[in-house]
C-alpha cells in the first residue's frame, strides 16, 4: 500500500465521484484512478467504496478506513516538515524585554544591530514592568532586558545604557504651565499621584526627592501606569512626575515641566543573568553606546 493510493482514495471519497476525483483533484484518467481503487481494495482484502450511475459510496470498510488514511496522510506531511526542518541551520533567537514604553526609542536600533550581525534572527519581544523582567532574567526566560535597577537581582548583571531625569506632568492649562521649570514646593497643595509599587524604582526615587527637599508628601492616589496616569491627571487636575521620556506619549491636553534646581533622575539599564554567554548578548552589550545616543 502506497501513500498515492491513500490520495487517491480520500480525494474519490470527498468528490463522491471517480470521475470528478479524477479530472478536478487528481488530473489524472478515470479509468486509471479506477484501476488505483481496485488496487488498493484488492490489498485491504474488503470492498471500499460501492459504485454505481450516480457516483460512489462508502462501504461500512471505506468509512472506517477513510478516518485512518486521512491521519496517515497527515502524519506523512508532518514527517516530510519535521525532515525539511530539520535540514535547515538553526535559527538563532534572542528573548528580549522592555520596560513598557522604552521600547519606542530602543527597539529600532536594537533589531538593526542583531539582524545586520543575526541575519534571520528570532527576535522573541517582551514588555512589562521592571520587577517582572527582572524576575524572567533570572528565571533565564529572558537574555536580556531594559529595566530600572531593582532590589534583589543579585544574579544579574547591568549595564547603564541612560540616565533619565523625572519631571512634573499636569494638565496643559494648569496654573504651573505658564511656567519654564516647576519647584517642589510650588506643588505642595495640589492633588498628587504617586507610582504604584509596581513601578518601585520610580516611586523610590520620588519619595526620596520630596524627603531630601524637606516636603511631607500625602499622595492623593497611586497610579500603576502611563495610560492611567494620563487618564489620572486628565480627569482631577492632579499633578504627578514621571521620567522625562513619557513626555511623547502624552496628550495634547497635558504638559511636562522640568524641576527647578536638581532633578531626581534615575537609570535604565541593560540587565543579563551573570551565567548568560550568548554570542549575541555579547555583540548588545558591545553597542551599548550606540543605544544611548538613539534614545538620548
Amino acid at each position: 500500500m502506497e501513500l498515492r493510493h491513500l490520495r487517491y482514495f480520500v480525494a474519490v471519497a470527498d468528490a463522491g465521484s471517480l470521475t470528478v476525483a479524477a479530472e478536478q483533484k487528481l488530473h489524472t484518467s478515470q479509468p486509471s484512478l479506477s484501476r488505483q481503487i481496485r488496487d488498493l481494495e484488492r490489498e485491504v482484502g474488503v470492498p471500499l467504496m460501492n459504485r454505481s450511475a450516480q457516483g460512489i459510496a462508502l462501504t461500512a470498510a471505506g468509512k472506517a478506513f477513510l478516518e485512518h488514511a486521512r491521519m496517515a496522510l497527515l502524519q506523512a506531511e508532518a514527517a516530510k516538515e519535521a525532515a525539511l526542518r530539520a535540514a535547515q541551520p538553526p535559527q538563532p533567537a534572542f528573548s528580549l524585554g522592555f520596560l513598557s514604553g522604552a521600547e519606542i526609542d530602543l527597539l529600532p536600533e536594537v533589531d538593526r544591530i542583531l539582524r545586520d550581525a543575526f541575519p534571520g534572527i528570532d527576535i522573541r519581544l517582551s514588555s512589562d514592568y521592571s520587577p517582572s523582567l527582572a524576575k524572567a532574567l533570572m528565571r533565564r526566560k529572558l537574555d536580556a532586558a531594559f529595566i530600572r535597577s531593582e532590589e534583589h537581582m543579585e544574579d544579574l548583571v547591568c549595564r547603564r545604557v541612560r540616565t533619565d531625569p523625572l519631571v512634573f506632568v499636569f494638565p496643559s492649562d494648569h496654573r504651573l504651565a505658564s511656567q519654564a521649570a516647576v519647584a517642589p514646593e510650588e506643588i505642595r497643595d495640589e492633588t498628587f499621584y504617586l507610582p504604584s509599587k509596581s513601578a518601585p524604582a520610580v516611586r523610590r526615587i520620588v519619595l526620596d526627592y520630596f524627603s531630601r527637599t524637606g516636603i511631607d508628601l500625602k499622595p492623593d492616589r497611586e497610579v500603576h501606569n502611563v495610560v492611567h496616569a494620563i487618564s489620572m491627571i486628565a480627569s482631577t487636575r492632579g499633578v504627578m512626575m514621571l521620567p522625562a521620556y513619557t513626555k511623547r506619549y502624552l496628550p495634547e491636553t497635558i504638559t511636562t515641566r522640568p524641576v527647578r534646581g536638581e532633578a531626581p533622575k534615575l537609570d535604565l539599564v541593560v540587565a543579563y543573568h551573570k551565567a548568560n554567554q550568548s554570542p549575541i548578548l555579547k555583540l548588545l552589550l558591545s553597542e551599548v553606546g550606540k543605544l544611548a545616543t538613539a534614545s538620548s
